[in-house]
């Protein structure tokens, strides 16, 4: 699968198509020197380069990049990310890895075989001895006492205790340059592998209700309206296509992670440069539902 992949100029360093000459100095030149530099940056982040992309079964050499895209999610929660890793690795008959297609041999790229993003499913209920799966119920329990309502909280533990009805957790990480496009041939092979798990009695197969943990953001610093409206909290997801699972969740909300971040992103969320705030959104949402989703996901993603 092809796709067009946006360089994006973020506060978290180098980014790795940058010039080797390129410093966080400023180089003593004449006094065009910031201007001249503010165009080539400009320049930079609107350049586009077309990147191949292949989606592959996930193996054991897959660990560190899973790894690195579980902790991209949970950031600092206490969460055994080597453990859930494993658990990704030991199914893979299920989910998939996204890997450039070619690395070409004059490439100066140290890792060939890296992992760009996936996508998988885990049967929390079938799997709630595990000891990450533990922690993560804990953690989004937790997080939906201090940040929801009494019945939502007694909502989500009736759902996650429910052996007759099992709850997945559904991951879709990738980096945040990767495009949405890419979003629908995954979710459209992990659905066709749900299916042929549920044909097989495998327990990947039985789960009729869908956890996700979504990456989003809003504006820091939001004013209230004129006339005493409160103001609406509107989250940007990271992943776009999450926003069509959003829609069709029965039950939801959302938690800061400002303190677990150890810096925000500082790219360009919108013209003016409003300060973001990180959070999560948690999701529940019936598996039934997941034909509207797809049939959302083809009309929005369809390249």
């Amino acid at each position: 699968m092809a796709s067009s992949a946006k360089k994006r100029a973020v506060g978290l360093g180098k980014n790795p198509e940058e010039s080797e000459n390129s410093s966080d100095e400023n180089p003593e030149g004449d006094g065009d020197s910031g201007e001249e530099d503010s165009e080539a940056s400009e320049e930079e982040i609107n350049e586009e380069v077309m990147v191949d992309f292949e989606a592959h079964a996930i193996s054991s050499n897959d660990f560190d990049g899973v790894k690195r895209l579980l902790h991209q999610l949970f950031l600092k929660a206490h969460i055994n990310t080597s453990e859930m890793a494993d658990l990704i690795i030991q199914q893979n008959h299920l989910g998939s890895v996204i890997k450039q297609a070619e690395v070409p041999e004059d490439s100066d790229d140290d890792e060939p075989d890296e992992v760009f993003g996936f996508i998988t499913m885990i049967n929390l209920t079938e799997r709630k001895d595990v000891q990450c799966v533990e922690e993560l119920k804990e953690l989004i329990v937790d997080q939906c006492e201090k940040n929801s309502t009494n019945s939502v909280t007694e909502q989500l533990e009736q759902f996650l205790n429910d052996a007759s009805k099992p709850v997945g957790l559904l991951l879709s990480e990738r980096f945040i340059n990767v495009p949405p496009q890419i979003a629908l041939p995954l979710h459209k092979q992990l659905q066709e592998e749900i299916a042929e798990a549920q044909r097989t009695n495998m327990p990947s197969g039985k789960c009729h209700y869908c956890l996700m943990i979504s990456k989003t953001c809003k504006e820091a610093n939001r004013s209230i309206p004129a006339r005493g409206g409160a103001p609406k909290d509107e989250y940007l997801f990271f992943n776009a296509e999450e926003e069509f699972f959003c829609e069709q969740a029965i039950l939801k909300f959302n938690y800061s992670v400002q303190e677990d971040a150890d810096t925000c992103l500082s790219g360009r969320w919108s013209s003016d440069d409003v300060p973001m705030k990180p959070f999560r959104t948690v999701m529940l949402i019936p598996a039934d539902r997941m034909p509207a989703i797809m049939t959302k996901l083809k009309e929005y993603l369809t390249v």
